[in-house]
């Protein structure tokens, strides 16, 4: 995959939470009101009819959603705040989307003691790596939803994963599959020098960070 960067809306003063939000934004960040983009490559842009979505790996039986049937997937609106690894918060960010929980009921799936970890798939090449108990009990979802709009390519659409108590590249764009794993393989990112595991409230930006 190409390492050309592309970024917008990294503009203007970084401003300092107010009193009553600094319980909300971790060390090092500031609060945004715009959406920066930040992305490794070329946006891209597949079409729906081709999308597909997928959950396998250690399980007993794949599945795989169109778009069509995705959409019909009992969903959820949610308001979180997300914090960039490039020292971003925003606040109050509304979605809507399909908890991860909802789809590994689909797949039947049974806790398994040496499966603990998953990694997620997106177009252009992106992985990211997460544990189960970060994407489980209503922690994580794939969201198509962005303030009550279909979720703009550049922010990932037409869908991507969101885990917003993490550094926001582990919620990755483009999502097309969660797959199962026994290991905790580093995925894109983390294999460019991001921390493994990413939390905001710890600074765990790169590898090296307690």
């Amino acid at each position: 995959m190409a390492e050309k960067f592309v970024s917008r809306g990294f503009v203007g003063k970084h401003r300092q939470p107010d009193a009553a939000l600094r319980e909300r934004i971790p060390p090092g960040q500031y609060e945004t009101k715009d959406f920066p983009v930040l992305s490794a490559g070329p946006t891209p842009r597949t079409s729906l009819e081709r999308w597909t979505f997928s959950v396998y790996g250690e399980i007993s039986e794949d599945l795989k959603w169109t778009w069509e049937e995705f959409l019909k997937l009992p969903s959820e609106d949610l308001t979180v705040d997300i914090h960039c690894v490039t020292k971003w918060s925003k606040l109050d960010t509304t979605w809507r989307g399909v908890a991860v929980d909802t789809l590994l009921e689909k797949v039947n799936f049974v806790a398994q003691p040496d499966v603990k970890h998953l990694i997620a798939y997106a177009d252009g090449g992106y992985t990211t790596n997460l544990p189960l108990t970060d994407v489980l009990n209503k922690k994580s979802w794939i969201v198509y939803e962005y303030d009550g709009k279909p979720l703009a390519p550049e922010h990932g659409g037409p869908a991507r994963l969101l885990v917003p108590h993490l550094y926001f590249w582990k919620s990755a764009k483009w999502v097309r599959g969660l797959k199962l794993v026994r290991e905790n393989r580093p995925g894109f990112w983390e294999s460019n020098g991001y921390h493994l595991y990413g939390d905001p409230w710890r600074e765990q930006r790169y590898a090296g960070d307690k």
